[in-house]
């Protein structure tokens, strides 16, 4: 018997392909479900062998707080960006950040950074070579302690959570 795992190394990706090539055709006719799930096989079977081993889910309750969180902090940051923007006699305070991670693995760092860009107003700029800092960019800054640690309660510690990271440092 051929073992799922073989055929399909990560089933939700598989799952997801074949959904997003639908979505994209805009079609559920027979030749685009053969192709769009032939590549949904395909494309994971190939491609695997590059991926990193990603760290399993420990809380998943808690995952599902972390993305609404982080949803409800995307809408707020774009009506605050907005703002920013209709606000032409209001002086932003651009500001370029160091925050010192406390996440050691690479999985739950790429988390963080993508979380981080994902917001309006901010993005991670760059990763240290040691892996100690990200270099952030936030569009108004009034106080950079301020900004580190609402990163760090707001995301960084709810991941630390959910993937049970060892973050002695």
């Amino acid at each position: 018997m051929i073992k799922s795992r073989r055929w399909l190394p990560v089933p939700l990706l598989s799952l997801l392909l074949l959904v997003v090539w639908l979505m994209m055709v805009r079609s559920l006719a027979p030749g685009h479900i053969l192709l769009g799930g032939s590549l949904a096989i395909i494309i994971p079977l190939v491609t695997y062998r590059f991926w990193d081993v990603q760290p399993s889910v420990q809380r998943p309750g808690l995952l599902v707080r972390f993305i609404l969180r982080v949803l409800g902090d995307i809408i707020t940051a774009n009506i605050q960006v907005a703002w920013l923007i209709v606000n032409p006699w209001r002086r932003t305070r651009p500001h370029f950040v160091e925050y010192p991670l406390m996440l050691q693995e690479r999985f739950t760092i790429t988390l963080l950074a993508n979380t981080i860009s994902l917001t309006p107003g901010t993005v991670s700029a760059n990763l240290r070579m040691d892996g100690e800092t990200l270099l952030i960019h936030a569009l108004d800054v009034d106080d950079d302690e301020a900004l580190i640690e609402q990163i760090r309660e707001r995301y960084e510690r709810p991941l630390k959570e959910i993937y049970e990271c060892s973050t002695s440092r």
